[in-house]
């Protein structure tokens, strides 16, 4: 396997061991048991703690919220004396009332609709029958979070009505991500979880079998790229209608993890073979920096395009380099994700005009190009994914201690806490503390010129002024579908650091979704039009991954950080957790890249 010339070669530090599934089992159970019996105690505690330091943290407030600072990556004394416990507990109160807004509305016994408009009150189905879309994305949230009687409707629906023998086509990759995942967390979960299944139900299992054998005939085009859709009733793999007929190279290359577990759990090696033969066909193409067009064609499996960038059509390729390592330990992976943040780094970061923050540029002609100084939330999943690849999980202090850690993870660690900072800014600088669509940002011509990251980049401010001098949210892209990419990376980032400033900063984007998103009446949560504008005006819509996503992942970064080990598990990109695994014999990679 090559490395590429751009990216200092380093060795992995030693990868950690799974623990086993009794271990995990008995931990998640400790804890939904046994924090609410300790909630008072807490609470007293903190009430006795809170009168003796009052003085201190009226004056670090004032220091945090005054002047021109801006919050920034730092230790936060505040937040030791705050009762996680409890604001988890209102993370879990806001799925509530988002599910119990869909059940009353947009759910009957025989059809779980697929869309839910909080408004106006209704839902739509996106099938003749509905495909579970908001049911099935929500069910290990509510495993999680011990939602026992929402669960038990949900499975029952799902047992006795939800069916995928229905003449409709499908996006392939959506519903990869959201029905099969779905699928496949709730099994694992419930083989996890004694509270919330029986370790013999196979409900989840079956219905994913079902569904990822209708979505195999996506895989059947000359090339082995997946077709853009499929109908799951006919077995018809179906090229897009946009774009010539080409996939987006992030659909093709983000159904690895989903397909390699069911081959995992099956043993039938046919889902794990199709989802790899897209990996070597996109590698062999050797693009310059491990940086990908974000189209390739299912008939000949060439890129179409030239353009290159980590938001809509390419964010996910990358995030599933990592996440593939994490998974099966195929150093194959850990090679592809080096090479390809090494080319992130020297050809997508560069810094804007003021306050020299770092933000990851787009190549709308490729590398060797300009840059275009535009950055989609979608983005904001890479600082926390960098994190998670460069300790595997393991805390940053462990992680340093083991003989391969490297100055090239010290650098990695570094570049996930900038571009984290510039994530936090789109929340920060907005009047409602919710971040647009998409950013723009301020930067010179200079630094739009090819091969930023072969230039010296400027150390960023902390003064709000400069921030906000260099977000710019034009009015297309000022909406909010209430994305979870920055709270994703914020519970990532916790995770491996520690530094509560993470915490807080998700503390603050819950209380603006709080306070700019619940319908008037209470009764759910929906989108915004515009983050610039108070009162902000709504989109009538909850979006599935509000359950599914950003939810989770809030009450996950309020929790105890023993809980769902991020080095036990991998979130696929829809936020359903898997199991880390060592594949057996059958199930590997079977190819090697091409010499760089």
């Amino acid at each position: 396997m090559g490395t590429s010339p751009n990216r200092r070669s380093r060795h992995s530090p030693t990868r950690p061991k799974a623990a086993g599934s009794a271990g995990r089992d008995s931990r998640i159970s400790l804890h939904l048991s046994s924090e609410r019996k300790n909630s008072l105690r807490r609470r007293i505690r903190n009430v006795l703690i809170g009168i003796f330091v009052s003085a201190v943290l009226v004056a670090c407030f004032r220091g945090y919220f005054s002047g021109d600072a801006l919050g920034h990556v730092q230790y936060s004394p505040q937040a030791q004396f705050v009762d996680w416990y409890d604001r988890r507990e209102e993370v879990r109160d806001a799925f509530l009332t988002s599910w119990n807004a869909y059940k009353k509305h947009a759910w009957d016994s025989s059809q779980g609709n697929d869309v839910f408009h909080p408004m106006s009150k209704r839902g739509e189905n996106m099938s003749p029958k509905g495909l579970g879309w908001i049911v099935v994305d929500s069910l290990d949230t509510m495993m999680l979070m011990n939602l026992t009687q929402p669960l038990a409707d949900a499975r029952r629906w799902l047992h006795r009505s939800l069916t995928w023998d229905q003449d409709q086509d499908v996006n392939t990759f959506e519903t990869t991500i959201r029905m099969l995942g779905g699928l496949l967390s709730a099994h694992y979960l419930s083989t996890q979880l004694s509270h919330v299944a029986s370790k013999r139900d196979s409900v989840y299992l079956s219905k994913a079998i079902d569904l990822a054998d209708r979505l195999l005939v996506a895989f059947d085009s000359n090339s082995g790229i997946p077709y853009a859709s499929v109908n799951i009733g006919k077995r018809e793999g179906i090229a897009s209608h946009a774009d010539g007929g080409a996939s987006s190279t992030a659909e093709a290359a983000t159904v690895q993890l989903e397909m390699k577990y069911l081959s995992h759990l099956t043993g039938n090696d046919v889902y794990w073979k199709k989802a790899e033969r897209v990996m070597k066909v996109l590698d062999d193409q050797k693009m310059e920096g491990g940086l990908l067009p974000i189209f390739v064609h299912p008939s000949h499996g060439q890129f179409t395009t030239r353009e290159i960038r980590l938001g809509s059509r390419g964010d996910s390729y990358y995030e599933y380099l990592a996440k593939q390592y994490l998974q099966t330990g195929e150093s194959i992976y850990r090679d592809m994700w080096d090479d390809a943040l090494g080319g992130i780094a020297r050809h997508l970061v560069t810094t804007t005009r003021n306050a020299a923050l770092k933000f990851v540029a787009e190549l709308p002609t490729g590398v060797g190009g300009p840059l275009s100084p535009k950055m989609d939330h979608l983005v904001c999943f890479l600082p926390g994914t960098i994190a998670m690849a460069a300790t595997e999980g393991r805390p940053l202090a462990e992680a340093r201690r083991d003989p391969g850690w490297t100055a090239q993870h010290e650098d990695d660690i570094e570049l996930s806490i900038e571009i984290m900072n510039t994530c936090w800014g789109m929340y920060a600088v907005t009047d409602t503390g919710l971040a647009p669509e998409i950013t723009w940002f301020n930067a010179t011509e200079a630094d739009l010129q090819p091969g930023p990251g072969d230039r010296w980049l400027r150390k960023e401010s902390s003064v709000l002024s400069k921030w906000k001098k260099d977000f710019i949210i034009k009015p297309l892209d000022a909406h909010n579908l209430q994305r979870p990419e920055t709270v994703e990376s914020l519970f990532m980032m916790y995770r491996i650091t520690g530094n509560a400033m993470y915490r807080e900063w998700g503390w603050k984007i819950f209380q603006s979704f709080q306070k700019h998103t619940l319908v008037p009446d209470g009764e759910g949560y929906t989108s915004m039009n515009d983050v610039r504008t108070v009162p902000a005006s709504t989109r009538d819509n909850m979006e599935s991954f509000w359950l599914a996503e950003t939810l989770k992942y809030l009450y996950l970064l309020f929790s105890p950080t023993d809980y769902m080990p991020v080095t036990e598990v991998v979130f696929n990109t829809e936020a359903h957790p898997f199991p880390r695994f060592t594949p057996r014999s059958s199930l590997k990679t079977g190819w090697e890249r091409l010499p760089r």
